[in-house]
This record gives structure tokens, sequence and C-alpha cells, in this order.
């Protein structure tokens, strides 16, 4: 059980700091879909991809006091900020999860807005389908978001780099 917390511990100390309960999951679900070894089990929702277990094992964590979960209003909402406590670092010593090329992969997402992270897992969540079915989902699940195609194209080439970094890191 714990072994999972441990890995969703990792993610979390590998970007150092994740600000949005939003960019969370999809930075999880891509990771998930780069083969990285994570367990939560994903269905389509409002903002793409979504993972009640993994929405559960954050509260988990954080109840545990190994996780850091910082409510702050932003404008006319929430946004959370997660980041390791003390125990859960040194929870994540003694607990260690081998993911080398996690860090990077991380790293490099947590550096993007979670509009664009939403697109990406959209198209990844889709991936068994021909790319002109993909961005028909898109266009149609994802109306509100008014992406482009050239949108889904940087999405397309993102994900290459992305598997490219998960493979060599």
């Amino acid at each position: 059980m714990l072994k999972d917390h441990a890995k969703l511990m990792h993610a979390i100390a590998a970007s150092g700091e994740i600000i949005g309960r939003k960019k969370l999951q999809k930075m999880i679900f891509i990771a998930k879909k780069m083969d990285f070894p994570f367990q939560e089990k994903f269905q389509f929702h409002f903002y793409g991809p979504y993972s009640e277990e993994l929405t559960l094992r954050v509260e988990e964590l954080s109840n545990m006091g190994f996780l850091n979960e910082v409510k702050e209003k932003k404008g006319g909402y929430f946004q959370y900020r997660y980041t390791l406590t003390d125990n859960g670092r040194e929870f994540l010593e003694l607990n260690a999860v081998p993911m080398p090329q996690l860090p990077a992969c991380l790293t490099d997402m947590n550096g993007q807005n979670a509009r664009f992270l939403e697109l990406v897992s959209t198209v990844l969540f889709f991936d068994n389908l021909p790319k002109e079915e993909v961005k028909e989902k898109v266009f149609t699940l994802k109306s509100k978001q008014r992406y482009t195609d050239e949108e889904v194209e940087a999405a397309y080439q993102y994900i290459e780099r992305l598997q490219e970094k998960a493979k060599h890191q």
C-alpha cells in the first residue's frame, strides 16, 4: 500500500512543488503513460483524465503529515500547492522508489501550464485512436478550451520529446 504512496511522494519531491490539483493529476497521468509505474486508474472527466485514487492518496499523505497541501485564494478560485514535509522526505529516504528518468520528465511537465497538460493528457488518453479521431475528440470534448490544430500538433511533439526523456535519461 505505502509503495504507491512513496511513488507519488517521489514525483512531488522530484518536482519540488506542484501548483494545482489539475496539474498534479495530469502530470501523474502523463508519467503513467510514459511507462512510469504509477498504479492509479484514470477515467475521462471534465478536465481530462482524472483519478479518484490519486485524490485519495494525496489526502492520505496530507493526513499522515508527509505532504503539505496549501490552499490559497487566487482571484475567484482556490489553488493548491503541494510539497513534501520534512517527515515526508525522511519517509522517502527510507522507502526510495528507483525511477531515475522521472525527475527530468516531471521537471519538464511542471514547467508547462495546466491547460497544455490537459491537452497532452487528453491526447494520451485517446492514444489508441488515429490522430484525426483524437483531434475530433479534443475539439468536441474540450470545445470550451478552444484548442487549435497547432496546439494539438504541439502536444504530439511534446509527447515525443517526453518519451525520449523517459527512455534516455
